[in-house]
């Protein structure tokens, strides 16, 4: 591996979305990642399916475990256990996503790895975090999403056609959880550069979640005010929706008066960004209702093309509102390079998602797609603990490890 992290070493831990996602972004700046599974199942998301790709792992598996090494053993058995500690006094990073308190078993919760490792970044994902009331509950996406008052503000308002409290449509919980794990790792790392110490990282989804709800928890804050749902529109920008067309629907963010008078201008009204109700952001929130209703039936007249065409003329900020299949066709997705042709092990092809981040010296790489179960449990163990082919064979036999 080469890039930015080239030569730092982590050791995985984690399953499902938030620690995996975290792996990942390590392992796509060059960083050296060592995926611990359960033999013979591995990661619960490679059976998360369908649909599978070739090799028999679900597409949700593949989302999250690029630039990794597949190294199968059972931490239940002591010396699956012990080998995998071995594997942590030789790492810069550890990374765990088992309940708080729940790798103390197996002597491999942070004092334990510590006490070997004193310099080792060790982070900790869980649901609710070390402390608290609720610290020893188990922690799903959607638990979190509702707990965390983001349902609270998703979905149509009540009185609508379908109104209720939803879900985002990915597990963004987890995603953040597994952005913001990267960020306090890096952090970590900087740290120890400078100082040689090691660190704890405690990240919990529910802490995540209601920071991550930003200008809305502000909200509340400062005005005491519960935000309610508004389904796709802005709670304090207007117009920042969708609207129907005549074959479809586009969204319309006009962020700004300058904005809103050029969609006046572009949908043949003028007129009305001079209306004392809407000629500022704050009128038109008051009076959200009428403006909306008036936009709704000029964008009824023009089909979806149409409008984008005539407003991005206008330097109005607008959209379609793409399936994945029109996002994967899109122009601007295809020249930014964002379906990335990769092969698996034994040729089998797989087109994956690239990572956003773009960095001018070190970029992000694509070196190694998601891997098979247990791939590189020879390879890392022999190198890594000097375990010979006998040794390997032993431990297989007794399934304390798994060979891929």
């Amino acid at each position: 591996m080469s890039g930015a992290l080239a030569g730092v070493r982590v050791l995985d831990l984690t399953r499902v979305l938030a620690g995996p996602w975290a792996t990942q972004t390590l392992g796509d700046l060059g960083a050296d990642v060592i995926k611990i599974e359960r033999p013979g199942t591995g990661d619960e998301t490679r059976g998360w399916g369908p649909p599978f790709a070739a090799g028999g792992d679900a597409a949700y598996f593949l989302c999250a475990n690029r630039n990794k090494k597949s190294v199968a053993v059972d931490l239940a058995q002591p010396e699956g256990a012990d080998l995998v500690r071995a594997l942590a006094a030789q790492s810069d990073v550890v990374i765990e996503n088992f309940r708080a308190g729940g790798l103390a078993a197996y002597g491999l919760d942070y004092a334990a790895v510590a006490a070997v490792n004193p310099a080792v970044v060790y982070c900790s994902i869980t649901g609710f975090g070390q402390t608290g009331p609720y610290r020893e509950r188990p922690g799903y996406d959607l638990l979190v999403q509702a707990m965390g008052g983001l349902m609270s503000v998703t979905g149509r308002p009540d009185g609508d056609p379908g109104a209720g409290p939803q879900k985002t449509g990915v597990a963004v919980t987890d995603i953040l959880t597994g952005l913001y794990a990267s960020t306090a790792i890096l952090a970590a790392l900087l740290h120890r550069r400078a100082t040689g110490e090691g660190q704890y990282i405690d990240l919990a989804l529910l802490d995540v979640q209601v920071a991550s709800l930003a200008n809305l928890s502000m909200n509340y804050l400062v005005s005491g005010e519960v935000p309610q749902r508004v389904g796709n529109a802005h709670a304090s920008i207007v117009p920042y929706q969708d609207f129907p067309t005549a074959d479809g629907a586009l969204v319309i963010a006009a962020g700004n008066d300058g904005q809103f008078a050029r969609l006046c201008a572009a949908a043949g009204r003028p007129e009305w960004s001079a209306d004392p109700r809407f000629a500022h952001n704050a009128g038109r929130v008051e009076h959200r209702v009428a403006l909306i209703a008036l936009l709704a039936e000029r964008t009824r007249t023009q089909t979806t093309a149409a409008w984008v065409a005539a407003l991005e003329a206008a330097e109005v900020p607008c959209g379609p509102i793409n399936t994945l299949a029109g996002v994967f066709a899109d122009p601007q997705v295809r020249a930014r390079g964002l379906a990335v042709p990769m092969q698996r092990a034994g040729g089998a092809p797989v087109t994956l998602v690239a990572n956003p981040i773009g960095l001018s010296q070190t970029p992000v790489a694509y070196a190694v797609a998601p891997p098979a179960l247990g791939a590189d449990t020879a390879a890392v163990l022999g190198e890594r603990l000097q375990l010979d082919a006998a040794t390997l064979a032993r431990l297989a036999a007794a399934g304390t490890i798994g060979l891929g």
